[in-house]
């Protein structure tokens, strides 16, 4: 097996992306405060299509060098937008029907691996500080809150891992042939 080269992989130029169909899902950056952690959420948000990035309250926003190092340029084709608050986002999408997912431990959770995206619906993924989680405010607004099984003695994965994690699986669930 022979390792594919840069050139080989097929990717689409910026101008393609913006013109791509987009996955439905949104993610919401709820206070988070490490910049490569906001880098790679965009990275992974480009990898899967994902239509937007809400970047709120304490959240950077790009331009900024140690976002763009680990967001490797993806700042230029996810679309983003700042909102100081998060709830205000929340209950603007909400009035355009989408489903607010807050990725948090709580209680009465829906575990990842049983939550099943409905067809033809948009979802927001909110994800919270590195210290304190999802505001509970915020959980409070959202439709369902997830869960990521964990089965090892810590009780938590970097804000950039959870996203990897919950954007992987909802966008193999929303590409399953039926």
């Amino acid at each position: 097996m022979r390792k594919l080269k840069n050139e080989e992989l097929d990717r689409l130029e910026v101008s393609e992306f913006k013109e791509a169909k987009k996955t439905p899902i949104i993610i919401i950056l709820d206070n988070i405060r490490s910049l490569n952690n906001i880098g790679s959420v965009f990275r992974t948000s480009d990898a899967f299509l994902i239509e937007k990035i809400y970047l709120c309250g304490i959240t950077a926003q790009p331009p900024h060098n140690d976002i763009r190092k680990t967001a490797l340029g993806s700042t230029e084709t996810v679309d983003w937008e700042y909102v100081e608050n998060t709830i205000d986002i929340i209950k603007k999408l909400k009035s355009e029907n989408v489903n607010i997912c807050s990725i948090e431990q709580a209680e009465n959770a829906t575990m990842l691996n049983d939550f099943i995206p409905e067809p033809n619906t948009k979802y927001a993924f909110v994800f919270g500080n590195e210290v304190k989680g999802v505001d509970q405010n915020v959980v409070d607004a959202s439709d369902v809150v997830i869960e990521i099984p964990q089965y090892g003695t810590k009780h938590s994965l970097n804000i950039s891992v959870s996203c990897g994690v919950v954007v992987w699986d909802l966008f193999s669930k929303l590409n399953e042939p039926y």
